[in-house]
């Protein structure tokens, strides 16, 4: 007899509303829109086609969206700022460290995370290390370390118990990019000084939405240099003149929200904080598992849902594509991701195109 858990219950009634997942073992690039969310953009545009447009029901599916984010993370929605772009939230962060601050990273992080640093305009000194080394290369001298919590080239996680552990003994900051953990992997944003989330990929939002959960401390420390209408303390108030009254709150870092992908996000992030961290993760850590298995593959110390291996003439990715397989290929790796929407159908699918 097979037993189903209340577990198996949730992922499986969370799996019905991504109909396009089989094959689909690419959430690490982007993740597929939701039935609701669909339903959502929909009627919102046939609602503007008929003249109708509703700026309020905006407002709220971006605060909406913020709670929806704050809950999975595990901090006050008080302390979630809401944007578009990881970049943007990184260059506030630069503003930050001090000039002559050393930042240090990660070799090989993605772009979005190290460029703001680099390109700061001011003289920062950033320092990059293999993410095995980052926590043992802090110092005294170290004023922040930016990292993301899984790597996007390789799929590794960070061992953030020493990073943390060796920066509060240093005493510098954390800038935590989590776009490619949040929505598969537990994550606490209050462990971090600032985190950072791209909703594109496993929570399968529409892109244009991102957040910045920040700790109070940390937040007195940044200017609001992108300040708008909407990180005033009333936004619908805030719209004329120069005597606007900021947020007291992280919303104060708020950029002017993309209307109809927040409209999207709202729904599927509802979904996703409706669903218990460890539950997704036991599914996409155990499926990956399992096609690592398959693959002969060498397994990390911590369980990743992203599975990549050396393909450096591309040949594996255009076996997985001529199957039927949705995957990507990044740094001369081929890159598949396990999510929600997938079950050991897709694990046996992918491992036969490569012949295992």
């Amino acid at each position: 007899m097979t037993i189903v858990t209340e577990s198996a219950r949730h992922i499986d009634v969370a799996r019905d509303q991504f109909p396009g997942g089989r094959g689909y073992l690419a959430a690490c690039t982007v993740g597929l829109p939701s039935l609701a969310s669909r339903a959502a953009i929909v009627a919102d545009l046939d609602a503007s086609l008929a003249g109708r447009p509703d700026p309020a029901s905006y407002t709220a599916a971006v605060e909406l969206s913020r709670r929806h984010f704050a809950r999975l993370v595990g901090v006050d929605a008080e302390r979630v700022a809401i944007g578009s772009q990881v970049s943007g939230f990184a260059a506030l962060i630069a503003a930050s460290v001090p000039t002559g601050g050393e930042v240090l990273v990660p070799q090989g992080d993605f772009s979005s995370v190290l460029l703001p640093f680099v390109h700061a305009g001011r003289d920062l000194r950033v320092r990059a290390v293999p993410l095995t080394d980052l926590a043992g290369a802090i110092t005294p001298r170290t004023s922040l370390v930016a990292f993301s919590l899984v790597q996007s080239a390789t799929g590794e996680v960070a061992d953030v118990d020493a990073i943390l552990e060796a920066a509060r003994g240093a005493g510098a900051r954390t800038f935590c990019d989590a776009t490619q953990a949040v929505g598969w992997l537990p994550v606490d944003a209050g462990r971090f000084d600032a985190l950072v989330c791209h909703a594109y990929k496993w929570l399968c939002a529409p892109r244009g939405v991102a957040f910045l959960a920040i700790s109070r401390e940390f937040a007195a420390s940044i200017p609001p240099l992108h300040a708008g209408w909407y990180a005033g303390a009333d936004p619908w108030a805030s719209c004329y003149g120069t005597e606007v009254e900021l947020a007291s709150d992280a919303s104060r870092f708020d950029l002017s929200p993309a209307w109809q992908a927040f409209v999207g996000a709202e729904p599927v992030l509802a979904l996703y904080a409706s669903l218990h961290p460890a539950e997704l993760y036991t599914h996409a850590a155990g499926l990956a598992a399992a096609f690592r298995t398959r693959l002969g593959l060498h397994s990390p110390v911590r369980d990743s849902a992203i599975v990549t291996w050396e393909d450096p003439d591309g040949g594996d990715l255009a076996r997985l594509t001529a199957a039927g397989v949705v995957a990507s290929g990044r740094a001369g790796r081929a890159r598949v991701a396990f999510h929600i929407f997938n079950d050991l159908l897709d694990v046996d699918l992918a491992a036969r195109s490569l012949g295992r």
